[in-house]
């Protein structure tokens, strides 16, 4: 399933893969933190590319299912970030056949409605996280893995205002 989803991800004339990413607040002010599957230290927020005929909300929906197993009314959508943020990948994280060179994405804040008890992140046969936790709100600036951390810089200061916003 996996193969499928890369192939038919849309990227664009630069080589970047178009993607959502998910911030997801908790109604403390907390950001969902998740650890990718088979690693001891990638933790990330949860996102994903774009597929054919999909709008970014059809993306970030999916997004919720696959990866968190969240329907939509789950959510309250709070904001999304104002432009398209960057990064590119290290040659050691891209795969031989990979046919991008990094993310393209819009970001997507979103307070969670439903109990955390709801959250499943076994949804899919190949599921992205084995792990998750609630963290501060800048936690994630310090310990994501470098090459993500302009973005994730970006994202929070975007969204910062927007945190306490009632749904």
């Amino acid at each position: 399933m996996k193969e499928s989803l890369v192939s038919s991800a849309i990227v664009d004339q630069q080589g970047y893969r178009l993607n959502v990413g998910l911030v997801i607040v908790n109604r403390k002010g907390q950001l969902w933190w998740g650890r990718r599957v088979g690693t001891e230290e990638a933790w990330q927020f949860p996102q994903g590319g774009l597929q054919p005929q999909e709008t970014l909300q059809d993306a970030l929906y999916r997004e919720l299912v696959e990866e968190l197993g969240l329907p939509a009314d789950a959510v309250a959508c709070l904001g999304k970030t104002k432009r398209w943020l960057r990064y590119r990948l290290p040659t050691s994280f891209r795969s031989s056949d990979a046919h991008y060179v990094g993310q393209k994405q819009r970001w997507f804040l979103l307070r969670l409605l439903a109990d955390e008890t709801a959250i499943s992140l076994n949804q899919t046969d190949y599921p992205e996280f084995d792990q998750w936790c609630w963290v501060d709100y800048w936690y994630p600036l310090q310990h994501v893995i470098a090459f993500k951390r302009s973005v994730y810089r970006a994202v929070l200061t975007e969204f910062e205002s927007q945190v306490g916003a009632e749904c």
